[in-house]
């Protein structure tokens, strides 16, 4: 994963045109060809090699899913701190390897991989 952050202006500089500049484009020191996807939303762009398009797309339906029933339960009247047992993710004061996302993990609460 690589980013730019936030950056409103755009391009402030013309570089020289690499000589692959027609069959690849670079992000970072990452070059992006017609072998990869390209994802986009209003927070940014991801660029994917192909042959793992699938596996992110599943990826992505699955934590699209996970937060629609968050949201779900949330206008049912039960909170998110409820629906995360954050209470009981207080575990990690007995064992610092215990994180907050390995407890989500561990209830079925994750979005992210």
């Amino acid at each position: 994963m690589f980013s730019y952050g936030s950056y409103p202006p755009g391009p402030v500089r013309l570089d020289e045109r690499e000589p692959e500049a027609l069959d690849t484009a670079r992000f970072g020191a990452h070059p992006v060809s017609a072998d990869d996807v390209v994802f986009g939303d209003e927070d940014g762009v991801l660029f994917v090699a192909a042959e793992h398009a699938e596996e992110v797309l599943a990826t992505a339906h699955r934590i699209r899913e996970t937060e629609r029933e968050q949201a779900r339960r949330i206008v049912a009247g039960e909170t998110l701190r409820r629906q995360t047992a954050f209470d009981d993710s207080a575990r990690r004061a007995a064992d610092p390897e215990y994180t907050f996302r390995r407890h989500l993990r561990r209830i079925g609460g994750a979005i992210e991989e």
